[in-house]
């Protein structure tokens, strides 16, 4: 599907049907929505949060697409220094972050997502949820910690 890209605010929305490559068109899309601020708008995007935002991204399609069915709707836009990246589905059910389980293999999707994230919501609509994650644009100043660099 063809990503529909806004002027005013800085956003993107992408309609997923939620099969096959979605994921992969997914984070495409995502990629190329933030090369475009960058080019077109003179937005300061780092490489990292390129990186990050494709990983977001890819988690919760992939989530979305396992868990609801039916359609996806992929939204991102600039907020000031943040691209914030919402996933909308049906499933109405919100998301848990498990407890830590070094012996557990997968299901560490939403506990990635929280720790690259400036800051994370879930909220359920009239039909479904949308979550939305906010993720710095620029690095990190040299030495600093920050939520999103664990």
């Amino acid at each position: 599907m063809t990503p529909h890209f806004n002027d005013a605010p800085l956003s993107a929305v992408l309609a997923l049907d939620g099969q096959g490559a979605c994921i992969a068109e997914a984070r495409r899309m995502a990629a190329a929505f933030l090369a475009r601020m960058r080019t077109d708008h003179g937005v300061a995007v780092s490489q990292r949060a390129v990186e990050v935002t494709q990983l977001v991204v890819s988690e919760l399609v992939t989530n979305a697409q396992k868990y609801a069915a039916g359609p996806i709707l992929l939204d991102l836009r600039i907020a000031g220094a943040l691209v914030e990246v919402q996933v909308w589905d049906s499933d109405p059910v919100l998301p848990v972050a498990r407890a830590a389980d070094t012996g557990r293999v997968g299901q560490h999707g939403l506990e990635i997502v929280l720790a690259v994230s400036e800051g994370f919501e879930a909220v359920r609509e009239p039909v479904g949820k949308r979550l939305t994650a906010r993720l710095a644009l620029a690095d990190p100043p040299p030495g600093q910690v920050t939520r999103g660099s664990r």
